[in-house]
């Protein structure tokens, strides 16, 4: 059967995190950059506890320092690190680290195109959907996880619109800014699987999606 790879990004209480992992997400996402979401890493570490070995744990930042970048590795020991494109020409690194780089719609490309990207509209977490035709466009390009104002009304629309590789929803599934409502996790994850299913036939000529292999130094 063919697969989605969902994120559900913002974890800010156990309970979020316990519903994304009832929902079998492959990921879930600790935001450390200046949001409603944002945790420290010590809270991060401590959310993520339940999640390690069933998810990926990825940390989410937006023009971090390398101050800032150390303290969420030794602490937070995150599996993959999510940041703008334009920030990982000047952060350290480890070279084992997984990478999601962020494009942004109308915010320029780097060359070539990494493996996977996450596109995102011009400001993370304001609920808005981003550019669907320009992320249908470089989802014929390369890998997409779609972000930027899904929910579980409109996720399926956008996965027969830009047929991306996964989605990745935050606003989407909350009762209240930065509280995550279990029903609407399970919910989303839920029309997003059924949503590939009815458009697998039109997508049988890009790869396939499919679940991510632990070996790959991908998110």
């Amino acid at each position: 059967m063919t697969l989605m790879w969902i994120k559900v990004c913002g974890m800010t209480t156990p309970e979020a995190v316990r519903a994304a992992l009832d929902a079998n997400v492959d990921a879930i996402g600790f935001v450390f950059a200046e949001s409603k979401r944002r945790v420290t890493p010590e809270r991060a570490a401590e959310l993520a506890q339940p999640a390690r070995g069933r998810a990926r744990c990825i940390a989410v930042t937006r023009h971090p320092t390398q101050t800032d970048v150390e303290a969420i590795l030794e602490i937070f020991k995150p599996d993959a690190f999510q940041t703008d494109w334009l920030d990982l020409q000047t952060l350290k690194l480890p070279r084992e680290l997984a990478l999601l780089p962020v494009l942004r719609a109308g915010g320029g490309e780097p060359q070539p195109l990494p493996a996977r990207v996450l596109f995102e509209g011009p400001v993370s977490g304001t609920g808005l959907p981003t550019d669907w035709p320009s992320a249908h466009a470089m989802a014929r390009r390369t890998e997409v996880i779609l972000a930027g104002g899904l929910s579980p009304e409109n996720v399926a629309h956008a996965i027969a619109e830009v047929r991306p590789f996964g989605v990745d929803v935050s606003s989407g599934v909350e009762s209240s800014p930065g509280l995550k409502s279990p029903v609407k996790i399970a919910g989303f994850v839920s029309a997003a699987r059924a949503a590939v299913s009815a458009v697998a036939s039109a997508a049988s000529s890009r790869s396939p999606l499919a679940p991510l292999r632990a070996k790959e130094n991908l998110p």
